[in-house]
């Protein structure tokens, strides 16, 4: 049986202030904060982890924010867009919202679907699009309520140089299929019900430079460890150089750049963000891992404060 993956596990990018992080995809998505930790290669970073209310796969973006870092250039070689999925009927909702809290916006359309296009604080582009797949999030924050909220990814779009090979990595290494092209996009689907549109532009992008504002990676998902071992055996099989396993406490990865210059992680679905937190307590308390505890009360006076808050424009 050929190997595929259900589609996006999580995505990681760089931005520059954790506050205007955390107020941006808590405070006007309406995202949970499930894991605030740091950068294990890099510990005076955060890690900040959002999604729906225990970060599933499919749902988790990820951040690395450094108030130093330059600013990035969104190009080939990188995630263009980041997709979300909101329910059904939710549209109105969620363009009320982005007026409300005066976060600019553009209606675009793609494949028979209509996208609100965004940016957030450091020019990350993201998209929201209504879907029946997915399973509805339980979490509610500030102004969004559970049956409004953001189920998780709806998918990504892929800004490429060499978009043939990068297509051809996702339908036959990936398992993804091809289902159609609309103008300049073709699209791909995996075999999941959440972060499973992949729309690759096609023609090649200028390359892009990385720093705030830009994906780092995307990572596919892998459903246990025994599938993991298996993706990493097929990925070097199909020529590439996978890194070794790494443990990231939440999911094991390895990491793969494919020929268009795109950062590929496959990352496992378990353990999950409830190896170290109970489900009611996530994203909490800084959580770091055991070689780090000797270390923590240096690690965080070097951190700067952040708190969950509820946006001022949804108080009144």
């Amino acid at each position: 049986m050929t190997q595929r993956t259900a589609g996006i596990h999580h995505i990681t990018a760089f931005v520059k202030h954790a506050q205007e992080n955390v107020d941006f995809y808590a405070g006007v998505l309406g995202l949970r904060l499930v894991k605030k930790t740091i950068n294990f290669d890099a510990p005076e970073v955060y890690h900040l982890y959002f999604g729906n209310e225990s970060g599933s796969p499919g749902t988790a973006i990820t951040f690395f924010p450094w108030s130093a870092s330059r600013k990035g250039r969104v190009g080939g070689g990188q995630v263009g867009v980041t997709t979300y999925a909101i329910p059904e009927g939710s549209f109105d909702f969620w363009e009320q919202r982005l007026k409300k809290l005066n976060v600019a916006y553009t209606v675009t359309e793609r494949f028979g679907e209509s996208y609100l296009r965004l940016q957030d604080h450091d020019g990350l582009q993201i998209e929201l699009v209504q879907r029946s797949e997915g399973t509805p999030s339980k979490w509610t924050f500030g102004g969004v309520p559970a049956d409004k909220a953001i189920k998780g990814f709806g998918g990504a779009v892929l800004f490429s140089l060499a978009p043939e090979k990068t297509m051809d990595t996702l339908e036959h290494v990936m398992g993804l299929t091809k289902v159609g092209q609309d103008g300049e996009f073709i699209r791909f689907k995996s075999e999941g019900d959440i972060g499973n549109v992949i729309d690759v532009k096609a023609q090649a992008v200028p390359r892009g430079a990385d720093g705030a504002g830009v994906v780092h990676h995307i990572a596919w998902r892998a459903k246990d460890f025994e599938d993991h071992e298996a993706w990493r055996s097929r990925v070097q099989e199909s020529g590439f150089d996978p890194t070794p396993v790494i443990d990231r406490q939440y999911f094991n990865a390895v990491y793969f750049r494919e020929e268009g210059g795109i950062l590929f992680e496959i990352a496992t679905d378990p353990p999950g963000f409830t190896r170290d937190e109970a489900l009611d307590q996530l994203g909490g308390k800084l959580v770091l891992p055991d070689w780090y505890e000797p270390h923590r009360a240096a690690i965080e006076k070097g951190l700067p404060p952040i708190e969950v808050r509820v946006l001022e424009e949804d108080k009144s």
